[in-house]
């Protein structure tokens, strides 16, 4: 196999990975456009639902999983002054609010209970039945809410024939956005903002490399993160606002990990996972930058090398 030189990894660049930007790009601002039509008209119905924000080219509230695999946050308001809790009450309910027995072992990592209570200000729509079990704010009934939101908003807002629903097991609320060109399956996930502070279950990973500095790590912090409703019971911490703001400077001790992000994820779409539902997305990739060292030049031109040898 003979080395790839620059030269040819710029070629790759621009035959491959920039026409593939361009297409995902015309389809991100077809589905962006009708998401945010949706929200405007769910949040019209039930304010508790914000509209996502269309400004700003980072579009905050959408994710590129894969090209027709999106992943949109739907902020939720009236829930501010969070705080954690220090003594944790682990408890379980059917939809219906009957109690069930709680396991041994507690949730996972990253997720956890939510109370109405943990918040210094909060709707009064927050303390009715269909999203609070006897001070529980429960994420199976925030997507009831929410997916019967959907429904209705598709319809009252003009998009039949644009925006679907896609019916499938689990709790998930998912619509399939025809755009020009193809059809896009969007995840809607309802998430609640914690602009301050940094959750005690997430701790900063340790790295060989020195990199990001610590100033860096503290301005990452400061962003705050997220509580999506994702499952029946508990909400999940995420730290998209965190992630975010790491790939703004990824490349900023000189490494490469940006082209080299572009390279392995075009070499996923067209070689490990090709299709509409890959195993793996741009979101596993990109954790695994993010978390890495320096990336040397070199990383990136061996991933091209293998992507077109593997494509040709």
């Amino acid at each position: 196999m003979k080395p790839l030189t620059d030269e040819a990894l710029q070629h790759y660049l621009r035959s491959k990975v920039d026409p593939r930007h361009r297409v995902v790009s015309a389809a991100v601002a077809e589905v962006q456009q009708r998401i945010q039509r949706l929200t405007a008209e769910i949040s019209k119905k039930d304010p508790r639902f914000q509209p996502i924000s269309v400004s700003g080219v980072h579009h905050e509230n959408l994710k590129v999983l894969a090209p027709s695999q999106f992943l949109v946050t739907v902020p939720l308001a009236g829930l501010t002054g969070y705080k954690e809790r220090q003594v944790r009450h682990w408890r379980y309910y059917t939809v219906h609010g009957a109690k069930l027995l709680s396991p041994v072992r507690d949730p996972e990592e990253l997720h956890q209970w939510l109370e109405v209570e943990q918040f210094s200000k909060s709707f009064p729509q927050w303390h009715v039945e269909d999203v609070n079990i006897e001070g529980d704010l429960v994420p199976a009934r925030v997507l009831a809410v929410f997916r019967n939101l959907v429904e209705k908003s598709i319809q009252s807002c003009g998009l039949v024939g644009n925006v679907s629903i896609v019916e499938g097991f689990g709790s998930a609320v998912r619509v399939r956005v025809q755009t020009s060109d193809s059809q896009v399956e969007v995840e809607l996930v309802p998430a609640i903002e914690i602009p301050t502070g940094w959750p005690q279950k997430s701790k900063w990973p340790r790295c060989i490399k020195p990199w990001p500095c610590r100033e860096k790590v503290q301005c990452v912090k400061s962003f705050g993160f997220d509580l999506w409703a994702a499952s029946n019971y508990h909400w999940q911490l995420n730290l998209s606002r965190a992630e975010r703001v790491l790939m703004q400077g990824l490349d900023e001790d000189g490494g490469c990990r940006r082209v080299c992000f572009r390279v392995m994820r075009q070499m996923k779409e067209d070689v490990w996972c090709p299709g509409s539902r890959p195993v793996l997305t741009a979101f596993h990739l990109q954790r695994m930058l993010v978390a890495s060292g320096s990336v040397s030049a070199k990383m990136a031109l061996s991933a091209a090398n293998i992507c077109k040898t593997r494509v040709l």
